[in-house]
């Protein structure tokens, strides 16, 4: 049990979106101000790796389950050199919003409270508002840009400042978030297997590594602008792009190598690699209202007609009818509202699906997804 850590109870904070619309709460956390583009999650657990995953950067997180921060935070333990409990090595939102805060966690692995995380991470967070309104407004409006300040002891948020500083947010889809997130240099994993698969890193999940190496495939992680050239060097037997944030036509650079790629090797892509792989066969993307971020999306076999729950979270989206003229197939899709969950290539060993089948948190229903690929590179 992690003793209490009740600081936030007295520092004010105020959400203020694009629009003018003003929530007052309490804050926890760091003590300072950001901006970033309000989402929210359905999810009902797993704020760690929410929290952690590189999705998110950018972005000013509302989670609509009511409490949060019960189970406390995990240890910063090690597997493969990798961080068991967190999808990164750090806090990527750029803010939390949540309707109720747990001072007082209670769980066997817990080391620290939520508040205290995201104060040692500089993060700040606003609770005690009403987290159903704000969705509700994000569902009807979309998503919005907003200001989240977490004001010191005592001291109360300069409204009219705030007011005029809403008027010109940045927006992060405009800038290349993903420059933010990749590696800046090779990483190398060793499972002692015989195959290795390239991993290209546009703000990778470290569950997408784990799930390679427990099965015996070596993984080498290189960054996002990495050449076609560059990669193949390495002698993979498939590669494989991430997840990541933003709109993914600021991936000039990766959407360029997979191009090439695909005509050389297997080719697997996640979530903003699925994105990336439609982009450079020759389709296209468009932002979505207010996307898909939970854990209990149905996607949709159109091969075999049968829906697997699935972990999503992303802003972007296939247009389904400009890939009539790419060589790629509709492969998934979305049961509620029809939007392109995966494609596969017509006639090569590549394909890609919008969903996360390592999960954390969620379904470990399509896992299976890695050991189809591992097979098409002839890892096992």
């Amino acid at each position: 049990m992690v003793p209490e850590h009740n600081t936030s109870k007295s520092k004010k904070a105020v959400l203020l979106l694009e629009d003018g619309t003003l929530f007052r709460g309490q804050g926890f956390g760091a003590v300072c101000k950001t901006t970033g583009e309000v989402v929210f999650s359905t999810s009902m657990v797993g704020y760690p790796e929410a929290l952690t995953d590189p999705s998110y950067k950018g972005q000013i997180l509302t989670l609509t389950y009511p409490l949060v921060g019960n189970y406390g935070v995990p240890p910063y333990d090690l597997n493969f050199g990798i961080p068991l409990y967190f999808e990164s090595e750090r806090i990527q939102v750029q803010g939390l919003v949540i309707h109720e805060l747990c001072h007082e966690p209670y769980h066997w692995a817990s080391t620290r409270t939520l508040d205290r995380w995201l104060s040692d991470e500089g993060i700040p967070g606003i609770y005690g508002i009403d987290t159903r309104h704000l969705t509700k407004k994000l569902r009807t409006h979309g998503v919005m840009l907003g200001i989240l300040q977490v004001c010191k002891e005592g001291e109360e948020p300069d409204l009219d400042h705030l007011l005029q500083q809403a008027k010109s947010i940045p927006d992060p889809n405009l800038t290349d978030l993903v420059k933010e997130v990749t590696v800046k240099e090779p990483v190398y994993y060793k499972a002692n297997g015989k195959d290795t698969v390239v991993l290209i890193d546009a703000g990778v999940k470290n569950s997408i590594l784990r799930n390679f190496l427990k099965r015996g495939v070596n993984v080498t992680r290189v960054p996002y602008d990495f050449s076609a050239k560059e990669i193949l060097e390495y002698k993979p037997g498939g590669v494989v792009v991430s997840n990541g944030p933003g709109d993914p036509k600021k991936c000039a650079e990766t959407i360029a190598c997979v191009r090439e790629l695909v005509e050389k090797v297997p080719v697997m892509g996640i979530c903003l690699g699925n994105q990336i792989l439609s982009l450079a066969m020759g389709g296209d993307t468009y932002k979505m209202k207010f996307g898909h971020r939970s854990q209990n999306q149905p996607a949709l076999d159109l091969k075999t007609n049968r829906c697997y729950i699935t972990t999503q979270n992303h802003g972007y989206a296939i247009n389904e009818k400009c890939l009539e003229k790419s060589p790629l197939d509709c492969w998934f899709i979305n049961a509620n509202d029809k939007t392109v969950e995966g494609v596969k290539h017509k006639s090569k060993p590549v394909f890609a699906v919008q969903w996360h089948p390592e999960a954390s948190p969620g379904p470990y229903d399509t896992e299976f997804l890695f050991d189809t690929f591992a097979k098409l590179m002839g890892a096992v």
